[in-house]
């Protein structure tokens, strides 16, 4: 057996090059995006008798492969981006800003979108994220606040399947518990809490959307311990969960179906124009359209869209389509024990601290603190990676494994207009469109924010008696790939994109969900939020009164 890309290179997309991709005929709604806004608005639509077509840029993956998809994901052989069949013409894109962005290392296109390889953390934003201009003095106010998300917050972690408890006082008020008990901390998890006992910072379960119990048809959580990228055994929740859901409800899915360009007129979209494997473009009309494709092709397919209507790009009177991209900022410190600490075996995170959160002014950006449960490196990438053998490749890993603790963190970055998605002209992808271009630009608060959460961090490892061995702080720190802010939400149309119903302020038959619409990102990883969103979008979806074509 070969051992460059064996047996992981077995792993096919699932992809069906016979399957018919033609229109469906009286779509009620067309959904763009099918990662889990989109899988979450397509399921309740169809639930509501609606007739739904998915359009999907990338491929179905078949299930049965996921295992030979985390043989790659723990080979040194792949990088990120094999793991989910990266194109790189496909996914093309250009980075300009002050710093630099890479957007296909956390990326995944295909049927489950983002939620293929995430991590799987899910909170709810704290009630300040929702009033920071007001509250802290910087940002922007969104047009809604915690109470109008609230039934939907609840809502998204019956979706989504989530693992909780109540034990974080700094989190804000919930009507039930969690579906599901949370997971107990991890070994690793006991060594911070008696270090954070001394320091008198309180740490707390962390909720995610991984099964602790049999849910929803799926298994509870058998511990592969590569939920990122990869989760063979299908207890963390991806969007293929409810995109399966919306078919067995009537729904069409078509995949490998990349949306070119929105026609429309003065106040509505006509038709999706999308490719097809075979060369042919078809258009799909229907009578609404909901645009689910993250932050960054949301923005791309608006600007993509430019008419005499829209001179600018579709729905940008505003002319903010692709401004305020935002992502949280990565902070963390590790090192090593003289003990064991047991990583990389379950999950990601079991415990965090929020105990700073809504501290957070004009000069402090929000944080959370997360505890890992995967630092330094595994076996299998120490093992494929040396050149010894037997005894010596054993000694080797025993010495070199085991040891290791770290912790991470998230910052917010403030809405800024000079960090943006735009449109590059001089690169295209395979159907001959501008790539995207990423402009990410990145405030003083949020990198002095940094310093101050890597302070907390060593502070708790010399406590524990690490030796520290790494640290990003303020001039290494990098994207949490949490894509944000490019097509905010407000009430006003010349300084938002969409309102509070999700609608877009120039069209009257096209939605979007999506993390793009936050008009600032708290410190919280977004799913949760996007799941609540999508559940707001559908039902306003529903109340419309569309015009007949």
């Amino acid at each position: 057996m070969s051992w460059d890309r064996a047996p992981a290179g077995s792993a096919e997309s699932g992809a069906d090059d016979d399957a018919d991709r033609t229109p469906v005929v009286n779509a009620d709604v067309c959904v763009i995006g099918a990662g889990p806004a989109g899988g979450i608005v397509a399921d309740r639509l169809a639930e509501a008798g609606r007739e739904v077509v998915i359009l999907e840029a990338g491929p179905r993956f078949d299930p049965d492969d996921r295992l030979a998809r985390q043989e790659r994901a723990i080979r040194p052989a792949y990088d990120r981006p094999d793991v989910w069949d990266g194109d790189p013409e496909r996914d093309a894109y250009e980075s300009t800003g002050e710093r630099p962005y890479p957007l296909n290392h956390a990326r995944a296109r295909g049927v489950g979108g983002s939620t293929l390889h995430w991590q799987g953390m899910v909170m709810r934003l704290h009630e300040d994220d929702f009033d920071s201009a007001s509250v802290r003095g910087v940002g922007a106010d969104w047009p809604i606040d915690y109470a109008d998300l609230r039934p939907y917050y609840a809502a998204a972690e019956r979706e989504l399947g989530v693992a909780g408890a109540a034990d974080n006082p700094f989190a804000p008020p919930r009507e039930h518990p969690h579906p599901m008990p949370a997971f107990p901390p991890s070994y690793s998890d006991s060594l911070f809490a008696a270090a954070c006992d001394e320091l008198e910072i309180a740490m707390h379960s962390v909720p995610n959307a991984r099964n602790s119990e049999g849910y929803d048809g799926r298994s509870a959580c058998v511990g592969y311990g590569t939920c990122q990228p990869v989760c063979p055994s299908g207890a963390k929740y991806d969007a293929t969960v409810h995109v399966e859901r919306a078919e067995r409800k009537g729904a069409t899915v078509i995949d490998r179906a990349p949306v070119q360009r929105l026609v429309h007129g003065p106040d509505a979209i006509e038709a999706a124009v999308y490719a097809t494997p075979d060369g042919d473009r078809h258009r799909q009309s229907a009578d609404a359209f909901v645009i689910a494709c993250g932050g960054v092709e949301t923005p791309r397919l608006l600007l993509l869209s430019e008419s005499s209507h829209y001179p600018d790009g579709l729905a940008n009177s505003s002319g903010l389509v692709g401004r305020y991209f935002m992502d949280h900022l990565f902070a963390g410190t590790g090192g090593v024990l003289d003990e064991p600490t047991r990583q990389n075996h379950v999950g990601f995170l079991t415990s965090e601290s929020h105990q700073f959160y809504d501290e957070a002014d004009a000069e402090q950006a929000p944080f959370k603190l997360e505890f890992f449960n995967y630092d330094g490196p595994s076996p299998v990438k120490l093992a494929l990676t040396g050149d010894d053998w037997g005894d010596d490749l054993l000694a080797r890993l025993r010495s070199d494994y085991g040891t290791h603790i770290g912790m991470g963190g998230l910052v917010e970055q403030l809405p800024r207009e000079d960090s943006y998605v735009g449109l590059d002209p001089s690169t295209t992808d395979d159907h001959g469109n501008p790539v995207p271009e990423i402009h990410w630009s990145v405030g003083d608060r949020a990198l002095e924010t940094i310093e101050r959460v890597n302070e907390i961090q060593e502070r708790i490892l010399d406590e524990l008696g690490a030796e520290i061995t790494w640290q990003v702080g303020p001039e290494g720190t990098g994207p949490a790939y949490h894509h944000m802010g490019t097509t905010r939400m407000g009430d006003d149309p010349t300084e938002s994109v969409v309102g509070p119903d999700l609608r877009t302020h120039d069209l009257e038959n096209c939605w979007i969900a999506s993390s793009s619409v936050f008009p600032t990102g708290g410190a919280m990883n977004p799913t949760l939020t996007i799941a609540a969103l999508a559940l707001k979008a559908a039902d306003h979806v529903l109340e419309t009164e569309l015009p007949i074509r």
